[in-house]
Parts: C-alpha cells; structure tokens; sequence
C-alpha cells in the first residue's frame, strides 16, 4: 500500500531510514510529506511510533492501493 503522512515541520532528508524507506519531500508550507510504500500495517505502525518517539506533529495521513497487476487473484 503507498502512503503519504504529513507532519509539522521540516525533516533533514538524512533521517529517511529512520522512516521504513518512505521519501522525505519537504514542503513549502514548512511540514514535511513522508511518501512511499509500506509492506503492511506493521510497518506503518513503526514508522507511527517513530514519529511519536520523535515528538513530531501528525497533521494527516493519507493512503492508496496500487492498480492490481493483470493476474492478480482479488
């Protein structure tokens, strides 16, 4: 599943790893997006609980599935 979080403030790319490989893009708007593929709901919560750890805002969290490939069972 592909994520996009959002949190206040602007994160120095170098704390990426930090975040399950999601990309950080900051934004103009002084928050930070945290975007990218997760492999389940386990490693969401990870990358939740370092963003609690880590004492930064949530300002919002936003997911979407990928297109199935052809062949894939539903």
């Amino acid at each position: 599943m592909d994520y996009a979080i959002r949190v206040k403030g602007h994160l120095d790319p170098s704390w990426q790893d930090r975040f399950g490989g999601l990309c950080i893009e900051q934004q103009e708007t002084g928050t930070t997006l945290l975007v990218g593929r997760l492999a389940d709901q386990a490693a969401l919560h990870g990358v939740l609980l370092q963003i609690v750890r880590l004492g930064l805002t949530l300002l919002s969290l936003e997911t979407s599935e990928a297109p199935n490939a052809p062949g894939d069972d539903l």
